[in-house]
């Protein structure tokens, strides 16, 4: 099996790359800077372009049979407009799989249940671009016929893989705090090839 991996650079994507290939699962990488990635492996193809264009995209695309995301977003929204494009051509290519890293703030509520998490109450955000950003994949996942799942971790300081966490549907685990992006790393390798939450939101914490 080949896995298309994006954003394999961030703190997330390296701890999935890593645990990919040492299963010796073969992976493609699409980076814009190809010296931020020092791995060198006979199973990792390295394509170096951009998420925000078409051809880079279709380029990296061909052979996989499913992509794992950790993009990160940003001001300008790239975490959206890339997968704008990505969906239509995984549809295109007929690949179904895709496994996505979010956010807790995407989640339901659990003060207010018909509201998400971070437009409702229960947030202590100050800023909101990045939740609006990973909201607006959400729809757009939502609306496709992709078999997508929505990996979504609070508050997310770099550590291990401890494998001693907890996770929930479309809700963050009650009274969840920290989640270490070595064990957002574990469960979402792990649920990319178990689907057992097929077209869910997955609230992940200790």
């Amino acid at each position: 099996m080949r896995i298309l991996l994006l954003g394999a650079t961030g703190r997330v994507g390296k701890q999935i790359l890593n645990l990919l290939l040492e299963e010796n699962y073969e992976v493609t990488v699409l980076v814009r800077d190809q010296q931020k990635l020092t791995i060198q492996h006979p199973l990792l193809k390295i394509f170096q372009g951009d998420v925000l264009q078409s051809e880079d995209i279709r380029k990296s695309i061909e052979g996989i049979d499913g992509v794992i995301s950790a993009l990160n977003t940003n001001e300008n929204e790239t975490l959206s407009k890339s997968m704008q494009i990505l969906v239509p051509l995984l549809e295109e290519f007929h690949i179904q799989r895709i496994v996505t890293i979010g956010t807790a703030g995407i989640l339901q509520s659990r003060v207010e249940p018909n509201t998400l998490r971070y437009i409702s109450s229960e947030s202590k955000r100050k800023s909101k671009t990045a939740a609006s950003d990973h909201e607006k994949v959400f729809h757009l996942l939502n609306g496709s016929r992709l078999n997508w799942t929505i990996v979504c971790p609070t508050y997310l300081p770099d550590g291990p893989i401890t494998k001693n966490y907890r996770v929930s549907e479309n809700f963050l685990p009650a009274d969840g705090k920290s989640i270490s992006t070595g064990d957002t790393a574990n469960f979402a390798v792990k649920e990319f090839f178990e689907e057992k939450f097929i077209q869910y939101r997955v609230g992940i914490c200790y």
